[in-house]
């Protein structure tokens, strides 16, 4: 059996980094221009270069999103971009626009069809197949028989989203950040107004908010949870999906080492043993990072559970203290503080290796002057902690 592909956001060259040390096989990436993630740090074609050149070292792969809705400006520079992308190896891009579809291809680019194009039937696969498209990114309101009937039928590859953020409306046909900012959502400047917490009023009583709340800070009506298919990644992989895509270039190095360390051992056990062995333990571990809540619910044809009413944001059950930027163990290894930490509190190990899950109790924390301290507080500090066992740069300490 050719096993899925993990596919996971790159939000940057030290996000990119991450995520294949936790276990991506690829990553999808945003160059500054024409990707719908304006407000993600995102790659110069210079720093492509480099990404690209380091990505092939591993020998994995990094797939360019280009998913914007071009206009007749934009298609010269476009042009010149696939042009450059070409040249450095780019595995893929990802688009949604027939236009910028036609232009990939005349420079020999391999495509991928973003979900943005809202890919729901097998005809429309097919017709995509038809016009180069070596991929298909389908939408996240399918179900998993749906996805399973598509995928094999299909001459080629099948993409999925298996976790992360929802777009509240079809992808690529909301217009609410168009309409109360000015933000085009189409050309990767959403400001996610459906995260936005609302109240009703009366035109007579205009002064008054009704109250239809699940909280006094306003009612979330468009609130859309977070996807999670952990569960489900046999039916997934039984159904000859190529490739298993994680949303979030946005978000930080701990929610990206998380994902993807739970869904990497998830897989690695299917394969091994015909089934997720410690799947309850990787569920847990996933909601330890920030969320909206979760649900599964497209997936199981069930929409009636895929708003959070509550709150906009789910608080982390967890804190991401530090990350590991040398090798070390009980004689030392260097940290880069992110939160605040000190000498008696109890941090655990967020690893690929077998240390993964470990515990320990801080007993000393050396500053960079070699002092003893009791209070690491400056954020990005580098300090030497003294864990009992041994751990590798990269390597996630949480609270």
């Amino acid at each position: 059996m050719k096993k899925a592909e993990l596919l996971a956001p790159a939000g940057s060259f030290e996000k990119l980094k991450i995520a294949f040390l936790y276990g991506a096989d690829a990553v999808y990436a945003g160059g500054k221009e024409f990707s719908l993630r304006a407000s993600a740090e995102n790659f110069t074609l210079d720093e492509f270069e480099k990404a690209i050149e380091y990505t092939h070292s591993l020998g994995k792969k990094l797939y360019v999103t280009v998913n914007i809705y071009a206009k007749n400006s934009d298609l010269k520079a476009a042009d010149e971009y696939f042009k450059r992308l070409k040249e450095m190896g780019a595995d893929a891009v990802l688009i949604s626009d027939p236009g910028l579809l036609n232009c990939a291809l005349r420079h020999g680019l391999e495509v991928h069809l973003s979900t943005q194009a809202n890919t729901q039937n097998v005809e429309a696969v097919k017709f995509w197949a038809r016009q180069g498209v070596k991929r298909v990114v389908l939408g996240r309101e399918l179900t998993l028989s749906e996805i399973a009937e598509i995928s094999k039928a299909s001459e080629i590859e099948t993409e999925v989203f298996v976790h992360g953020a929802m777009c509240v409306s079809y992808s690529g046909r909301c217009l609410l950040s168009n309409f109360f900012t000015n933000r085009d959502a189409n050309r990767g400047e959403c400001a996610q107004v459906c995260r936005w917490d609302f109240t009703l009023s009366h035109e007579r009583h205009s002064d008054k908010n009704l109250t239809v709340t699940e909280d006094g800070r306003g009612t979330y009506f468009m609130n859309s949870k977070d996807l999670i298919l952990l569960r489900h990644l046999p039916e997934l992989i039984e159904s000859k999906v190529a490739s298993f895509k994680i949303e979030g270039r946005m978000k930080s190095e701990y929610y990206l080492a998380t994902v993807v360390n739970a869904y990497r051992r998830a897989m690695d056990e299917y394969y091994s043993a015909g089934k997720i062995l410690n799947l309850e333990k990787y569920i847990s571990d996933i909601g330890n990072v920030v969320n909206h809540g979760y649900t599964e619910a497209f997936a199981l044809g069930d929409n009636t559970e895929t708003i959070n009413y509550e709150q906009s944001k789910q608080q982390p059950k967890s804190e991401f203290t530090a990350i590991a930027v040398s090798d070390g163990g009980k004689d030392g290894v260097t940290v880069e503080m992110r939160n605040r930490f000190k000498t008696g509190q109890t941090l655990y190990l967020l690893s690929p290796s077998e240390n993964h899950g470990r515990s320990f109790k801080i007993d000393k924390i050396v500053n960079s002057k070699g002092e003893e301290i009791d209070d690491a507080k400056i954020v990005q500090e580098r300090v030497t902690l003294f864990p009992p066992f041994d751990c590798k740069a990269g390597d996630i300490f949480r609270s």
